[in-house]
């Protein structure tokens, strides 16, 4: 049942009393480790600024990736809108490619997992293969989805999503029941054993709870994490940034010690396990846009209630014009082809005249008989969003994307971009990419809006800070 957050949040132990970023921000430089990300949708950037998202991982691309001077670089996967056995082949080709890479560099490296801060993706099998390719001898799987701009909190091994000012089990919540990646625990450690199909206990399931954490402070998390061996699963709980710093300040001296782990986290563990202090959103200020006269872009592809409640306020904004792409005629082959000229048309003829363009899919939301096939369903739908954005002869003057399957689709195919540097954040949880040279619109601003994050009035108000500021930039001299 749903909690109180204030409640549950005043009955744990005080947090612990003192930052540990600079410790964590010295060991990062000691160790010389690149901290590669992949991403298994292009939201997980939603908590880093100034660094490189790249979608591509040619030994070549990653060599040049591990001789920058940053300490964590992302790669795009989007795994999580493939089929199992893409995603395995996707995961061994990318750590050859990264063991490669590494060796002619001389740069070691260590590898986030990066997914769902509700838990939908596919695990264990994107750690279980990365660890086989890179050669074994982890201790430790670390499973911990806390993402605090999006209201992510593990406390007592249960997984809550705040809801207004309640905190919500993840399993009641309609992320858990989504068609491909459902499940039904909240506590993550009976979670691991229902995604791993019972080839695991829950006894065989470690945590670290907050008591330790903030009790103990990071000797006692280098403590518990010491007794991990062959590849243990271990559930971290974290309700605060604070949580996570001790934590990583206790995993960087049990590494140090000679330990090894592979990490399956949510987006806000790879701030603190880079050394990244916090820092302010974007404003509008922040943005240039040369003198553009043209409308901004949405696309949104998202189904679940948050999306359909942001879509409608967008709706209702004075310069924004709706189009939407009925989803039963995407799946008809006769139809497909011709919904989709329908809508370039239209958008182009709504951005050259200044107006944004909001594309969206029809909102009924259509599965098939299992998780595969719905699955299809959804890259049937992106892939024809993705067309629409590849057809147009409009530049827009900025898009935004939401949903991570389609944000991640029309970033890569849509607009060819094969390398971003992400600007920061527009809204908590909200990134912004800039595209790299060589996309097909070279320095275009792209939010990537992750589907199951903020209120009803986000997109609406990233939408208003974009537009202040193209026309900010119209009236500078």
């Amino acid at each position: 049942m749903k909690v109180s957050k204030a409640a549950l949040f005043e009955s744990l132990p005080p947090q612990y009393p003192q930052s540990l970023m600079p410790e964590i921000q010295r060991l990062v430089k000691e160790s010389k480790r690149k901290i590669v990300v992949l991403d298994d949708d292009p939201t997980g950037t939603q908590t880093v600024r100034n660094i490189t998202v790249l979608t591509r991982w040619d030994v070549g691309t990653l060599c040049e990736a591990l001789e920058e001077t940053d300490d964590v670089v992302y790669i795009l996967t989007n795994s999580r809108s493939f089929l199992p056995p893409e995603v395995e082949a996707m995961n061994r080709q990318i750590a050859r490619h990264l063991k490669q890479a590494s060796e002619q560099t001389r740069r070691p490296f260590v590898v986030v997992s990066r997914s769902d801060s509700t838990l939908r993706g596919h695990f264990p099998l994107e750690t279980e293969v990365l660890m086989d390719e890179l050669g074994g001898g982890f201790d430790g799987v670390l499973v911990i989805p806390f993402f605090e701009e999006g209201g992510r909190f593990t406390i007592d091994d249960i997984h809550y999503v705040a809801e207004g000012e309640f905190l919500v089990p993840a399993a009641e919540t309609e992320y858990a029941r989504d068609a491909t990646f459902g499940y039904h625990s909240s506590d993550l450690k009976e979670w691991v054993v229902e995604k791993c199909g019972g080839a695991v206990l829950p006894a065989q399931v470690a945590s670290i709870s907050l008591e330790v954490i903030r009790r103990g402070g990071p000797a006692a998390v280098q403590e518990h994490l010491s007794r991990l061996e062959n590849a243990q699963v271990c559930v971290v709980n974290a309700a605060s940034y604070r949580d996570l710093e001790v934590f990583v300040a206790g995993l960087l001296a049990a590494e140090q010690a000679g330990k090894r782990f592979i990490y399956r986290t949510a987006a806000s563990f790879v701030r603190v396990r880079g050394g990244m202090d916090a820092f302010p959103l974007l404003q509008a200020d922040d943005f240039a846009f040369g003198k553009t006269q043209n409308g901004g872009l949405i696309v949104a592809g998202s189904y679940i209630r948050k999306s359909s409640e942001q879509i409608a306020a967008v709706q209702a904004l004075p310069n924004v014009t709706s189009l939407e792409v009925a989803v039963p005629m995407l799946l008809t082959d006769g139809e497909r082809q011709k919904e989709i000229a329908r809508v370039v048309e239209r958008a182009d003829e709504v951005l050259s005249q200044g107006r944004e363009a909001l594309i969206y899919t029809s909102r009924q939301l259509i599965t098939g008989p299992d998780a595969a096939a719905s699955l299809q369903i959804g890259q049937v739908v992106s892939q024809s969003l993705v067309e629409i954005v590849r057809r147009l002869t409009i530049k827009p003057a900025w898009i935004i994307a939401k949903g991570g399957i389609t944000s991640s689709d029309v970033a890569t195919q849509g607009l060819a971009i094969a390398r971003a540097r992400v600007l920061g954040q527009v809204l908590p949880g909200v990134p912004v990419w800039q595209a790299g040279a060589g996309s097909r619109w070279p320095g275009m601003v792209y939010v990537v809006f992750p589907g199951n994050v903020g209120g009803a009035q986000a997109i609406a108000q990233v939408v208003e800070i974009l537009t202040t500021a193209k026309k900010a930039t119209q009236e500078r001299p």
